[in-house]
Order: structure tokens, then C-alpha cells, then sequence
């Protein structure tokens, strides 16, 4: 649990699930066969085109853009493999020239000179598996191939590097920065498979050229007929049925370079990912978490979930309004007390999802939460990932936080072990790491006034217990704490980011009276 939460800690602040930067191919605004819409209406005449209103409105859509991510200059077209074999290929090809450029580098280093350009660099950076050759084949093949080896290298960039080394960080920090999309034909195949050959009926308009490409899909805005500005996300092809042979694949030529260590339980930490992968596929869904998170949050005075365009869903399709703002790492050029609320609402959601909605979404990238600046609202994005925690889980979990926030440590120990994070029979040396970490991450709601988030060291306080937590850790941590603590750690990284000050105590106290009355009143059955 911990090495997940330090990991995150330590990188997610550059982590967003949308490239941001240059935009790179003209945009063009498209019918079918690239032909334009207005030419198509004139070609196919009134009934089977667009009404000379309806180009109007495509048409002033243009000039009002409305504020969003980009495609990163490191974008480009490439053709996404399909088929399982083509995938396989890919890495197969990625194995073979990492063996030949481990010859090469061996044979560079032995020229003159080459040992003492080894020497003067530390023992891993100077590993040639993880020449630069290298690394630049790994970043090209994962960019190329997408899906779910893209979204572990992803991962992998923002861990900590006490099981991943500095140079292998590198190379997954220029993956996650660089997502390629799909070409235009392969973009449209998805489209008539997935909404029928007549799919051009259902919009007045959509961009060629997406405004963001992520490991799983790509993003095109779009116009619907009554003016409705929206963002289709068009999923790759191949890579929902690729999932597990992905993964397999990349740890594959991860294990030629690194050993992961025996306390991270890799197999255990392998299901869980490939279960929220194939759930971040399924974009029906992602609508359906949607539009309850959007029914939940119907009424609250700063959160908003953009609508679902029903007749843009499917498996692979996902239409939803497009939505403006700016992501959180960008606020923070905005006064303390906007930061300071901007926080103190993300933390209340955060707690809202846990304990009164029992339903979290748990991406916690911060473009999947954009401010805006007139309304002072967050649009919350990307529902792929939410998943439910049932009641067996939260009533253990909410007495840890309880006791971290009371500061008694023996009281955490005990419900660590209800909730099954502990067997009973570790060391006290796991023991003490295990509730000291606890103890860090309880700060917040122990504090009785405000809490300087900017002003803590709570991520290198927690990387310096990953070693012990690793060597003696004796079972795999709940399964729902994988996404959980991702996404708590991600808002407690915003919080620093932001350099916020607010008082947690009385919140939590709020949120875990309300939990008990409810419990209380209307015992709810686990979820499954």
C-alpha cells in the first residue's frame, strides 16, 4: 500500500492524462471521405445534409474555442497495431533491438575511452541495457502499440525509485509525455464499427486532428446539431482484447533490466491493474459512472460532471459536453484563499466518495479536474476507473483514519489488521513502518487548526519506510486499496502543489459522524 502511495507522492505532480503542449496538425473540420460538410450538404442536397443554420453554428463554434488541453509537439500520426500478433510483433521487435543495442553499447564501451565515460557515471546509469538507444526504442514501441503497456509505462514513471531506477524513470517520464493517435482511416473504422455507417447523422461537425491522445484512446470536439459543443472519446483499436498479453509483454522487458521486489507482491498488483484497465475500456461503463456521479453531485454548490451524449456511446465511443477550464497544476498562480478552497472541496469530495457515496472515481490526474476561473467550479472528467467499496471495507477503513487522526498508534494497528492489511504475525519492525506511515498520512485530520500542505515533507517521510515496508511485508494489501491510495494521494499532492492551508480536523470529524448515523439508521449490504 505504502510503495503505491509513496510512488505517487513522489511523481504524480507532473502527471496528466492528457498530454499538454504545442498542437501539432492543423485541425480540420470533417465529413466523410474528407470531403467538408458543406460540400457534402450541397453534393447530397437538404435532407441527408446540414441545413444552412446548422454550418452556421459549426462554423461560429470555430472562432469560440473553448480552453482545453493539446496535443503534445512530441505527438504524431502512427498506425495503432490491431491484432494480437501485430502487438506481439511490436514487442518482439522492441526485444530484439534491446539485445542489439546492448551489444552496441558494450562494444562502444570497449573502444578507448569507453571505460572512463562508464566510469564517471553511477553503476545504473552506466547499465547498457539503458543506453540512450535503448531508451529512445523503449519510448518509441510503448508510444506506438498504446493500450495497456502504454498505460503501465505511464504508471511506472511517477514510482518511486527504490525498485525503479533513475534512468528507467527517465524513460517512462518521456512516455507519459508523449501519446501518438491514430491516423484518420483507422479513426473512422472505429467510428462506423461502433455507430454505423450513417454515424456523420449524429453530429453537425468533428475535428480530424484530436486535441488529446492518452494509452487507451483519443479525444476529437465535436458539434452536435442544436449547437452542443462535445469531446468524443474514440477508443484504439485492439487494445481492450491486448490487456493481459500488454502487460505480460512489457514486464517482460522490464525483468531484463529490473527485479521487483518480493514485497510488492507484483502478481497481486498485475490483477488489479489489468481489472481497472479492462474497466477503463468498457466506455459503457465509464457513461454510466458518469452519469452517476452526476446524479450524486446534482446539487453541489462546486463540482460538475459534463452530460452524456447517449447517442455517442458505445464500447469503444464515448460522447460526452465539452468541458472548459484549466487543470489544478495550473492554479497556482491564483491567490491563497482560491487554492485554499480549491483544496479543502477536493479533499471533501475525496471523503464524500469513500464514505457517503461509497462509489469513487479514482484517476487522480489533475487534467480530470479543471477550474473554472468565472463560475469558481471543478468539472470532474474520465469516470473509467470508478469503482465501489463495500460496507466490510469502509467501516474498517474509516476507524484507521479515526485513530491516525486521535494519534493512537495501537488503535491503528488493530484496524489494520480488521481490514486485512496485516496477518498479525509481521515484525515490529514492519509493524512500527506500517502504523508510522499510517501516522504521516493522518496528519491533516489530526491538526486542530489550519494544515500547511506546502510546507510538509510527507512524501520523503514515506519513501524512507518503503525499504522496511518491502523486505517484511507478509500478504498483499486489500485489493480496493490499489486505486484508493492512488487516488488520495494524488489529492494530497494537489494540496502541496497548491501550497494549501485549510483545517481537515473538523472536516473529517463531519464526514465520520455522518458515516456512523447512516450506518446506523440504514445498515447497507457489502458491495461485490
Amino acid at each position: 500500500m505504502w510503495l503505491e502511495l509513496g510512488g505517487v507522492l513522489r511523481g504524480a505532480c507532473g502527471q496528466l492524462s492528457w498530454p499538454v503542449g504545442a498542437l501539432g496538425p492543423r485541425l480540420h473540420w470533417w465529413g466523410p471521405c474528407g470531403v467538408s460538410w458543406a460540400r457534402k450538404c450541397h453534393q447530397d442536397g437538404p435532407r441527408r445534409g446540414l441545413s444552412e443554420e446548422d454550418i452556421h453554428r459549426a462554423r461560429e463554434a470555430r472562432l469560440r474555442k473553448t480552453s482545453r488541453p493539446q496535443l503534445s509537439d512530441r505527438s504524431r500520426e502512427r498506425r495503432v497495431p490491431a491484432s494480437r500478433i501485430s502487438r506481439l510483433a511490436s514487442f518482439g521487435g522492441l526485444a530484439v533491438g534491446l539485445g542489439l543495442g546492448v551489444l552496441a553499447e558494450v562494444a562502444k564501451k570497449s573502444l578507448p575511452g569507453g571505460h572512463l565515460q562508464a566510469e564517471s557515471s553511477s553503476r545504473q546509469d552506466s547499465s547498457p541495457f539503458l543506453s540512450e538507444a535503448n531508451a529512445e526504442r523503449i519510448v518509441q514501441t510503448l508510444c506506438t502499440v498504446r493500450g495497456a503497456a502504454l498505460k503501465v509505462g505511464q504508471m511506472l514513471s511517477i514510482q518511486d525509485n527504490s525498485f525503479i531506477s533513475p534512468q528507467l524513470q527517465r524513460i517512462f517520464e518521456r512516455v507519459r509525455q508523449s501519446a501518438d493517435f491514430m491516423p484518420r482511416w483507422q479513426m473512422l473504422k472505429v467510428l462506423e464499427e461502433e455507430l454505423g455507417k450513417n454515424w456523420q447523422a449524429k453530429v453537425a461537425s468533428l475535428e480530424e486532428v484530436p486535441f488529446a491522445a492518452a494509452s487507451i484512446g483519443q479525444v476529437h470536439q465535436g458539434m452536435l446539431r442544436d449547437g452542443t459543443e462535445v469531446a468524443v472519446k474514440i477508443q484504439y483499436p485492439g487494445v481492450a482484447q491486448s490487456i493481459q498479453s500488454d502487460v505480460q509483454n512489457l514486464l517482460a522487458v522490464l525483468k531484463m533490466s529490473v527485479a521487483l521486489p518480493e514485497g510488492l507482491f507484483a502478481e497481486q498488483s498485475l490483477q488489479a491493474l489489468q481489472q481497472e484497465l479492462a474497466w477503463e475500456c468498457d466506455y459503457r461503463r465509464e457513461a454510466a459512472s458518469a452519469q452517476n456521479f452526476r446524479q450524486l453531485l446534482a446539487d453541489d454548490p462546486f463540482f460538475r460532471v459534463p452530460a452524456v451524449v447517449k447517442e455517442l456511446c458505445t464500447a469503444r465511443v464515448l460522447g460526452m459536453e465539452l468541458a472548459g477550464g484549466i487543470p489544478l497544476d495550473q492554479c497556482q498562480g491564483l491567490s491563497q484563499d482560491i487554492r485554499n478552497q480549491i483544496c479543502f472541496q477536493l479533499l471533501r469530495l475525496c471523503l464524500r466518495e469513500l464514505f457517503e457515496f461509497r462509489f469513487m472515481q479514482t484517476d487522480p490526474n489533475w487534467a480530470n479536474f479543471l477550474y473554472d476561473t468565472s463560475s469558481h467550479k471543478v468539472t470532474l472528467l474520465d469516470f473509467g476507473a470508478s469503482r465501489e467499496f463495500g460496507t466490510q471495507f469502509t467501516d474498517h477503513y474509516i476507524e484507521v483514519v479515526k485513530a491516525a487522526s486521535e494519534g493512537d498508534r495501537d488503535q491503528v494497528l488493530q484496524k489494520s489488521r480488521d481490514l486485512k492489511f496485516l496477518t498479525g504475525f509481521e515484525t515490529k519492525a514492519f509493524s512500527d513502518a506500517h502504523v508510522e506511515a499510517v501516522m504521516i498520512l493522518g496528519e491533516p485530520f489530526a491538526a486542530s487548526g489550519p494544515y500547511d500542505f506546502g510546507a510538509g515533507n510527507t512524501a520523503r517521510r514515506i519513501q524512507d519506510l518503503i525499504p522496511v515496508l518491502l523486505q517484511h511485508r507478509l500478504c498483499p494489501p486489500p485489493e480496493e486499496t490499489y486505486a484508493l491510495h492512488r487516488k488520495l494521494a494524488g489529492a494530497f499532492l494537489a494540496c502541496a502543489r497548491l501550497r494549501a492551508q485549510i483545517a481537515c480536523q473538523d472536516l473529517f470529524q463531519d464526514i465520520y459522524c455522518r458515516y456512523w448515523a447512516d450506518r446506523q439508521a440504514q445498515p447497507l449490504p457489502a458491495a461485490f
